[in-house]
């Protein structure tokens, strides 16, 4: 039996990279409002087992949303987004790997020295592991914004050919990034990410829309 798929509009894809960035937004939901009220206390006076717990769940429901995002947009719409893509040329890679030290560069002077170094003194072992962790899903949904925001903006500005625009990076900045400012309380913080997420746009772009190179530059851009 062969399943029936329909062509997908411009707004079709745009509103899978808001489910993307809806799924990002389910950490609130947990943080803020149910959570709290299961530990009877704040985000910032959980402890280590309550802050793990959190990450957790948190990973299993952005696994359970990506998972969705992906399978849906084979079935419904013919998107394969594990579609083997043409090889990168060497131009490429020196342009990813440019676009990455000036994210390490970026990401030494955002926090005053190393993240990782300092994430981990400050957290510990235990809950540094964890928190990589939940890094590892939150980059994959921020990958799917990128993607499906890109398919978006190139099915409604240039039909279905391929451009260097980085739409996916600027909706990402839009999204994931200025949302930072309501969860952090940090106008700079938004304005690193939103920034952030061009460079992540022109790195989907640059790796010739491969999701699996692309995810491990972003997730490395990311963490370190």
């Amino acid at each position: 039996m062969s399943t029936q798929t329909k062509e997908a509009k411009g707004w079709d894809y745009f509103a899978y990279a808001l489910y993307a960035f809806a799924g990002l937004g389910i950490e609130v939901l947990l943080a803020f409002f149910l959570e709290p009220l299961i530990y009877g206390c704040s985000m910032n006076e959980w402890s280590t087992a309550q802050n793990i717990s959190h990450w957790i769940i948190t990973c299993i429901c952005w696994g359970i949303m990506c998972a969705v995002l992906i399978n849906t947009a084979k079935s419904k719409y013919s998107f394969n987004l594990f579609e083997k893509t043409k090889p990168m040329k060497i131009w490429q890679w020196v342009s990813v790997v440019i676009i990455f030290i000036l994210m390490i560069v970026f990401s030494y002077i955002d926090w005053n020295g190393s993240k990782v170094l300092k994430e981990f003194r400050y957290n510990g072992w235990l809950k540094f592991i964890f928190q990589y962790i939940y890094y590892v899903f939150e980059v994959g949904l921020v990958v799917l914004i990128v993607i499906f925001g890109q398919k978006a903006f190139e099915k409604w500005f240039h039909k279905d050919s391929a451009v260097w625009i980085p739409y996916g990076g600027v909706l990402t900045g839009l999204t994931w990034g200025m949302v930072h400012i309501l969860t952090k309380g940090d106008l700079s913080t938004g304005v690193s990410l939103s920034l952030i997420s061009i460079g992540y746009g022109i790195t989907y772009l640059l790796v010739n829309r491969d999701i699996k190179k692309a995810y491990i530059w972003i997730l490395l851009m990311f963490v370190l």
